[in-house]
């Protein structure tokens, strides 16, 4: 079923006068759904996830555009996906309906030291499942998906952000991306700091589920760029395996505590038939 980043993107080529190229990735055939090509395609593979968190991507121009982008294993994953183009001038007035939704907490997710300090929090906090749920609102987190440039950009000139909380990371790891460099150590990808948002709004599943699945299509993506065959049973496949059979376990609790699932399929045999720009999180790495 086609998400938030797959419309965007349909909508994107709509406007545009010639076909998009990405540079330094290869120029073939492409799967629409997975963006590989359909040797490496990876569809099978995708997970579908209900969380109490959402998640919501404001995407510059050609990002939703660019095969490496990892908003879209994001949008995969999460099933309360949204996402807007940016642009300075103009906003979609369905983005400002969705920050004014009372059901949604919303935090943009940007170092600390791009804004006031009464703005900046380091926590999220979770569902408490004791609690009235109708009386609880959701998080929802803004990623700003773009270069550093346009990232910073699109924070200083979005005003209707101003208002909002800024939630400023402190990973503990190193960034695993591999697609692409933004030249700064400080910076994750889209999906990974969609991880590290999950964990603190305490959704484990959300969280193992994104890194795996981004190691997955890592994996898919070098290894159709060098034209080398798929390593079906290499540890990506067996932990994105693993972490299926987890949220199948978990599939019948209370999806405000752990998520609920729509389990990927899996017969341990697949045929060869059938990284996002990084985003900075405020936080440092620690060695």
């Amino acid at each position: 079923m086609p998400h938030a980043v797959s419309h965007l993107r349909a909508a994107r080529l709509a406007r545009s006068a010639k076909p998009f190229l990405a540079r330094g990735g290869f120029k073939r055939e492409r799967c629409v759904d997975c963006r590989l090509v359909p040797s490496h395609c990876m569809c099978s593979l995708r997970p579908s996830l209900i969380t109490r968190a959402g998640v919501c991507l404001l995407m510059a121009d050609i990002e939703p555009l660019k095969p490496s982008n990892t908003g879209w294993l994001v949008a995969d994953v999460v099933a309360d996906t949204f996402a807007f183009g940016w642009t300075r001038t103009e906003t979609d007035p369905d983005l400002l309906a969705l920050l004014c939704d009372p059901q949604w907490q919303p935090y943009v997710v940007f170092p600390g030291q791009y804004a006031e300090p009464e703005r900046v929090v380091r926590t999220v906090q979770p569902s408490d499942g004791l609690r009235d749920e109708a009386r609880q609102t959701r998080p929802l987190f803004i990623l700003l998906d773009g270069t550093w440039s346009e990232a910073r950009k699109m924070f200083r000139r979005s005003p209707y952000l101003d208002r909002l909380p800024v939630l400023s990371l402190e990973p503990r790891q190193t960034s695993q991306y591999k697609l692409r460099n933004s030249g700064r150590t400080d910076h994750f990808c889209t999906s990974e700091v969609a991880a590290l948002c999950m964990s603190l709004a305490g959704e484990p599943v959300a969280e193992q589920t994104l890194e795996a699945y981004l190691a997955v299509f890592t994996h898919h993506y070098l290894h159709a760029k060098s034209q080398q065959p798929i390593a079906w049973d290499g540890f990506a496949h067996q932990r994105l395996h693993e972490v299926s059979l987890l949220t199948s376990r978990d599939s019948g609790l209370n999806s405000a505590s752990c998520g609920s699932v729509r389990a990927m399929p899996w017969n341990g045999e697949h045929r060869e038939e059938t990284v996002a720009r990084k985003v900075p999180t405020g936080g440092r790495r620690r060695r």
